[in-house]
């Protein structure tokens, strides 16, 4: 995931020193490139590969967040209108539905995976418009975990497929990949937010799901809308690090709805009520950074 953060102002105070001679600049508008590459639009299948011990209310935190994204008539402000974001960018919608779904609970492959690892577990279930999201449970280490909080990539044959890794960073790297349900590991101390699903592990990966979903329909291949080098790119939500609410900067992730009875924060609704925090998406119409609140 990208490390980058973009300000919402657009325009800053450029002094020079010791000269004291200022100009107002106006910040250039954040652009992501369209490189002529497919994109993953109609309808998706999305497979579920649980690798380590989930609980069942774990995993119909995340099953629900899948459902909800596309999902019709939800109390605004909802993960679906966040998601039809996708929809602007080249090629029309992106309707997700859960698919196949398997338990490996006995870690087949141990409790420490490799980067190769990855695509290996996904090709479990290859096919065209399907992604497969490998979640791997708080006791499994992945190759460069906590220096990121997932990734997405693609399977190589016949059929070329995308899929996704998030892990649990509960017991592992919270302070990375869970924030802002709690404290990050360097910058301001703030008091970490209250996790609307009552699990700080899992209520971060929804917000890394979320991310890699956004990046994976607009850029599955690497040649879809991206800005910078193909292997390092900065993608739909990847652009846009650490922005969930209006007013949002580093270290401060905006203004955001609270849950009157538990003081949980969020920004989207969902369905069987429930409550998301969901990072901001680069909107292709204005060339910003759009929150949903």
């Amino acid at each position: 995931m990208a490390a980058s953060v973009y300000k919402l102002a657009t325009l800053f105070l450029f002094c020079i020193i010791p000269s004291s001679v200022c100009e107002l600049v106006q910040e250039q508008p954040l652009v992501l490139k369209y490189h002529n590459g497919p994109l993953l639009k109609g309808k998706i299948a999305v497979n579920l590969i649980w690798y380590g011990k989930f609980t069942p209310s774990q995993r119909s935190i995340i099953v629900d967040f899948i459902i909800s994204l596309s999902s019709a008539n939800l109390k605004l402000p909802s993960a679906s209108s966040w998601w039809k974001t996708t929809e602007k960018y080249k090629s029309g919608s992106s309707t997700l539905v859960v698919g196949k779904q398997v338990l490996l609970e006995n870690y087949p492959l141990g409790k420490i995976l490799k980067n190769p690892h990855l695509p290996a577990l996904a090709g479990k279930f290859i096919g065209v418009n399907t992604i497969s999201i490998i979640l791997t449970a708080k006791d499994v280490a992945v190759e460069g975990f906590c220096m990121r909080c997932g990734t997405h990539g693609s399977t190589r044959g016949l059929v070329r497929s995308a899929f996704i890794w998030v892990g649990n960073s509960e017991t592992q790297c919270p302070g990375q990949c869970a924030w802002p349900f709690h404290q990050p590991i360097y910058g301001p101390q703030t008091p970490p937010l209250v996790a609307p699903n009552g699990d700080v592990g899992v209520d971060g990966m929804i917000i890394n799901l979320a991310t890699l979903l956004a990046n994976t329909v607009t850029n599955p291949f690497n040649n879809g809308y991206f800005q910078g080098p193909a292997n390092a790119p900065l993608e739909a939500v990847s652009a846009c690090t650490g922005m969930f609410g209006s007013g949002s900067y580093p270290g401060y992730p905006g203004n955001l709805l609270v849950e009157k009875t538990t003081g949980a924060s969020y920004n989207s609704n969902g369905v069987n009520g429930r409550k998301y925090l969901l990072p901001a998406m680069w909107d292709p119409q204005t060339s910003t950074c759009k929150a949903l609140v």
